[in-house]
């Protein structure tokens, strides 16, 4: 007897029942590096302005080689996934090795540039003479956590692809905790001062590494996969992410001009923008959930020559991104009266802001989709699109962003011209995804 074909309502189900598997604890673990910054601000917030502000800098450069390197988790899902769905475990593990060799040297080389470099990349940031010596401090310590991060990167980007976002979650919890009980105690209890928060954080950062090691080689094992580096398999990885660095780049690019002319408006306007700019990040995390569960749905689809599930799913998480966009528009604008006032009571500052948290709010539901998309070609392993797309958008920001001193508008203006950013994004990406041109099936693209 043949069985009946689903329904679209039941084909919507089972896609709603994925997209929420994967993105919520996906979020979890999304927060865990901010959370790192915050707790160690609050304690060294405790030892004095310097301290706090040698932080500072040091972390906005820590935080700065995470996102420029978060390739590795991108790319490394996407490849993993596709073997997934193609049925070949053992070779889904092999990319997922490949990738986090390629981590662990990405590593190894920005520890040994960054250590003897310190004390003039702070003072590149314009650190106060009070300021500098603890940035350094805190700079070369905490270097030697970043192949741990970069590891935690990379073995995410495994999870992921073989569809486990519960781990990371579980992974990024301990870390977190770890990072805290470490930093309060040797800070305060052993009397390291701001090096304390710093060793602190470098031990729940390889913590962190050798948990995710030991679930990647349990799976390895597991599955008869080699652990050994292979040379043409590292390379491959790095040819995979060198377009997802680009499109990386040239966001940070946007967001940095951003700033910039925000700074050119006064010191409301900026402080006003640092505020905004925060609450973007968080929403961003948010719809980021839901791309990365497109990353490994979409890979899983089209590894198992499944074109009409990638299309299904995609078209159900674009739904997702809009309605999660409408939902945390309308939050940003009922909360707006009691946000602005936690981080400010600057009437000044704000008056500026105000305006600006409105255009953000209507221009949630564009980033929900916009975040969608971006998942979905990741997912497709359609990077080379992706960096293109993004230079072409820094290509039309960054004019439009710098007249706004010149023409007027303020703050406001700014984040129109955010918003116009994001709308470029939503087109580039809707003609690809529309094109259907992203839909390569088999294990590899």
């Amino acid at each position: 007897m043949t069985q009946a074909p689903p329904t679209p309502k039941a084909v919507r189900r089972a896609h709603d029942r994925e997209i929420i598997a994967l993105a919520v604890p996906a979020f979890g673990a999304l927060v865990a590096e901010p959370l790192f910054v915050m707790v160690d601000s609050a304690i060294v917030g405790h030892l004095g302005t310097a301290q706090l502000a040698g932080l500072a800098v040091a972390s906005s450069l820590l935080l700065t080689a995470v996102s420029i390197f978060v390739f590795l988790a991108y790319a490394t899902t996407a490849a993993v996934a596709r073997r997934v769905g193609a049925g070949d475990l053992q070779s889904a593990i092999r990319q997922g090795m490949d990738g986090i060799w390629l981590a662990i040297l990405l590593g190894a080389v920005t520890l040994a540039a960054v250590i003897p470099t310190a004390p003039a990349i702070v003072d590149l940031l314009g650190a106060s003479d009070t300021a500098a010596p603890y940035a350094i401090t805190y700079l070369r310590i905490s270097a030697l956590g970043i192949p741990a991060m970069l590891i935690v990167l990379a073995a995410t980007g495994v999870l992921r692809g073989l569809q486990d976002t519960k781990t990371p979650l579980y992974v990024a919890i301990g870390g977190f905790a770890a990072n805290a009980a470490l930093n309060a105690g040797l800070v305060y209890g052993a009397g390291l001062g701001i090096a304390g928060s710093a060793w602190g954080t470098v031990l729940a950062q390889w913590a962190m590494a050798v948990a995710y090691l030991v679930v990647v080689v349990r799976g390895a094992r597991r599955h008869h996969a080699s652990l050994r580096p292979d040379a043409a398999g590292i390379r491959a990885c790095a040819q995979a992410g060198a377009p997802l660095l680009v499109r990386t780049l040239s966001l940070r690019a946007i967001l940095m001009i951003a700033t910039a002319v925000a700074a050119r408006l006064g010191d409301a306007d900026i402080a006003a923008h640092q505020i905004i700019i925060s609450l973007w990040n968080l929403l961003a995390f948010a719809l980021d959930a839901i791309a990365i569960a497109g990353q490994a749905i979409i890979g899983r689809y089209l590894g198992a020559g499944d074109e009409q599930g990638a299309r299904g799913a995609c078209r159900r998480m674009v739904q997702w991104g809009i309605a999660s966009g409408v939902v945390l528009g309308v939050l940003v604008v009922a909360t707006s009266p009691l946000f602005l006032p936690l981080f400010t009571s600057d009437s000044a500052v704000q008056d500026v802001a105000l305006p600006a948290l409105i255009v953000v709010a209507v221009s949630v539901p564009v980033s929900g989709v916009v975040f969608v998309l971006d998942g979905v070609l990741m997912g497709a392993g359609d990077g080379p699109y992706l960096a293109w797309a993004m230079l072409l958008t820094l290509a039309v920001f960054a004019p439009v962003a710098l007249l706004v001193p010149t023409l007027g508008g303020g703050l406001t203006a700014l984040w129109l011209a955010m918003t116009l950013m994001m709308t470029v994004r939503l087109l580039t990406l809707w003609l690809r995804t529309r094109s259907g041109r992203w839909i390569v099936t088999g294990a590899t693209r």
